[in-house]
């Protein structure tokens, strides 16, 4: 993964879960869109080659993806469209998306549009448009998340007492990074800022919702995904 040497501390990505699809018709042309979460180039690219095999009669298979917390792998690719007007659009729809006003943050992310040739030629200004309006609607539409990088926290509490402590957790707006269990205890992982204070706040919060019975051992930071507000 290209986030472990990263200096950044957040982006915004695709919500964990199959790859998301959505096509638009623009004069009698098909253009289907499918977005991947992908975390390395390999993944990025295997979803051109499994798309190549699925739509193995259409004309044009355009791909752009961005991998990395700092955004630093960049790549497009026309796959027989005129130079410039596929590839490139679909990795500015991408790379220009704002998550929030001002903040233009998306990574981790493979797009390709395939494209049905519909007969009507549509010229290079038109191309453009169309493969951009294909990835830029269908991210209107993709569930997005948060990618974090917090410090992780661990509490040993009887099993008896995991779940509801963890919907507590949950309850009081606390980020949860896991569960695991060993013989006489479960071990929850609650993910915070890596700040003195909001430490000392999911610190207290867990002894108050313990009664001072379970205590909140700091671990190492990782990356972890947040809900969107």
């Amino acid at each position: 993964m290209q986030e472990e040497d990263s200096r950044a501390t957040g982006y915004t990505t695709l919500a964990a879960g199959p790859d998301f699809r959505h096509e638009i018709e623009i004069k009698r042309s098909r253009f289907i869109t499918v977005l991947r979460r992908a975390g390395t180039e390999e993944l990025a690219r295997d979803l051109a080659t499994g798309l190549r095999r699925e739509f193995h009669d259409a004309r044009h298979h355009c791909s752009a993806f961005i991998i990395g917390a700092d955004r630093n792998i960049q790549r497009s690719n026309d796959d027989g469209e005129p130079s410039g007007t596929a590839g490139l659009p679909m990795l500015e729809a991408l790379a220009k998306r704002e998550t929030l006003p001002g903040v233009a943050d998306l990574s981790d992310v493979s797009a390709v549009v395939v494209r049905y040739f519909g007969g009507v030629l549509l010229g290079a200004g038109g191309l453009v448009r169309a493969y951009s309006e294909s990835v830029s609607s269908a991210l209107s539409l993709v569930p997005m998340v948060r990618r974090s990088r917090l410090r992780i926290g661990a509490a040993e509490v009887p099993h008896a007492a995991a779940g509801r402590l963890e919907n507590d957790l949950r309850s009081a707006g606390f980020v949860m990074a896991g569960t695991s269990y060993a013989a006489g205890h479960t071990v929850l992982r609650v993910a915070v800022p890596d700040e003195p204070a909001a430490i000392a706040a999911a610190a207290g919060r867990v002894q108050l919702l313990t009664a001072g019975s379970a205590a909140l051992t700091m671990e190492g930071t990782e990356w972890v995904d947040v809900p969107l507000a």
